[in-house]
């Protein structure tokens, strides 16, 4: 039982006060959105390489109003860090900032991004309801959704399909999926079964989440207070860490961040990988960057009893509320939500979109089969803890499951420990 448990597991895993006005109800600024003129736009890496081609899209309508992209590092936490550091110094060095969804409480409160009135984006109406939420603090909106993100299953097809074994829908049947095809496919010896984010970061914190959520436990409850300490917490974390401990995770998963796992996958040394939709065109691509090209399919994560629970993911941007040219800012970030440009950059990236129609177009649906699961993950996803603490929170629940996973640190203490922490610093 302790290698199904591990199997199981393995599907789990699968970023202020300003000079245009005054500080409203909930934090951050509030006033006109006025000055037009050149802006820069903070984003961490594209790994993608189409983001040039949707910003020269505006450039090339607005002359005057150039944007100019300050790319920052890849992992999540170090953009965080660079965006907190410029809003602590007021500087004017990013206009516009593409934040990860979980950082909305945290900047708003800080005063360090401008609220924006709803009757200033247009298309707000179009998007997915949950995106929406992501974007408001107190109830005022202070970000647009201009992606979201939803955790899918990649799985080798050829490789399940020569085995005679379906897509596995709940942990058990994955770990008999992975034993089927190592037992019954020759070319699968050696393949690992499954990988998902695991490295000391905030893509930990995702897949802890979904690992929780999953086996029907919750990090924060809707009453605000965390309640990580329970039985159905404990199942998950199990899941996960027996994982580790059978190797039906690779030990080398310990330090895998999105791309890390991404290039596992794509080099034929997994059979099941949890990772966000961007993979989905990346791993499909047939310059000889990917062996897999063809190979493989997208099914949701699986969970305890059925269908799991992903973590909703996705990108807001913000206005800097120590930008000179706000009038502009708000009116790039309109353009970049619009559904023009949402579905190029799905066409670009294969990442997911916020504007609800896109998930139903004919043409997109043919193009990228996921994105029927892949609205199921959104709009059943359970978001992060939304706390103004975040960086806090989610260092603490970081190190809980590094311990856990990394060092074999017991799931019960270690649930009980991050249980008497994130009470520390979830205060309200």
């Amino acid at each position: 039982m302790a290698l199904a448990v591990a199997g199981s597991l393995v599907l789990l895993a699968s970023a202020c006060g300003g000079d245009d006005g005054g500080s409203g109800s909930g934090g951050g600024t509030t006033g006109a959105l006025e000055g037009r003129g050149p802006i820069t736009f903070a984003t961490g890496k594209d790994t993608s390489g189409f983001l040039p081609k949707q910003v020269e899209a505006w450039n090339s309508q607005h002359p005057t109003e150039k944007v100019e992209i300050k790319e920052l590092p890849e992992d999540a936490d170090a953009q965080r860090q660079q965006m907190i550091q410029n809003a602590q110094n007021k500087s004017d060095a990013f206009s516009v900032l593409n934040m990860d969804v979980v950082w909305t409480s945290e900047f708003a409160a800080n005063q360090w991004i401008t609220q924006i009135p709803e009757d200033k984006v247009p298309d707000l109406g179009k998007l997915i309801p949950a995106t929406v939420e992501t974007a408001k603090y107190r109830d005022k909106l202070y970000a647009v959704p201009i992606t979201s993100d939803g955790g899918l299953l990649y799985y080798r097809k050829d490789l399940l399909d020569q085995a005679g074994v379906q897509v596995p829908k709940t942990w058990d049947e994955m770990l008999a999926a992975c034993l089927a095809v190592q037992g019954k496919v020759p070319s699968a010896k050696g393949m690992s079964c499954y990988a998902g984010q695991f490295e000391k970061y905030e893509g930990l914190t995702v897949n802890f989440s979904e690992a929780i959520n999953s086996a029907g436990g919750e990090v924060v409850g809707k009453d605000g207070k965390p309640n990580i300490d329970t039985p159905e917490a404990l199942a998950g974390l199990t899941e996960l860490t027996n994982g580790f401990k059978t190797g039906a995770i690779p030990r080398s998963a310990i330090t895998f961040k999105e791309e890390e796992s991404r290039r596992a996958f794509q080099e034929g040394k997994l059979l099941f990988l949890r990772n966000w939709p961007y993979v989905y065109a990346l791993a499909n691509k047939t310059d000889g960057s990917s062996k897999i090209a063809g190979k493989f399919g997208v099914a949701p994560l699986p969970g305890k009893t059925g269908p799991g629970v992903s973590s909703l993911g996705g990108h807001d941007y913000a206005i800097s509320a120590f930008t000179k040219n706000k009038a502009t800012a708000v009116d790039f970030i309109n353009f970049m939500a619009s559904e023009e440009r949402q579905k190029a950059n799905i066409e670009g990236t294969s990442q997911a979109p916020t504007y609800a129609s896109l998930y139903d177009d004919p043409a997109l649906t043919k193009q990228f089969p996921y994105l029927a699961p892949l609205k199921a993950s959104i709009l059943g996803a359970q978001p992060r803890p939304r706390v103004v603490k975040y960086g806090d929170v989610t260092a603490a629940i970081q190190t809980a499951a590094y311990d856990a996973l990394k060092n074999g640190k017991d799931p019960k203490q270690t649930l009980t420990d991050l249980q008497t922490k994130l009470s520390s610093l979830i205060t309200q």
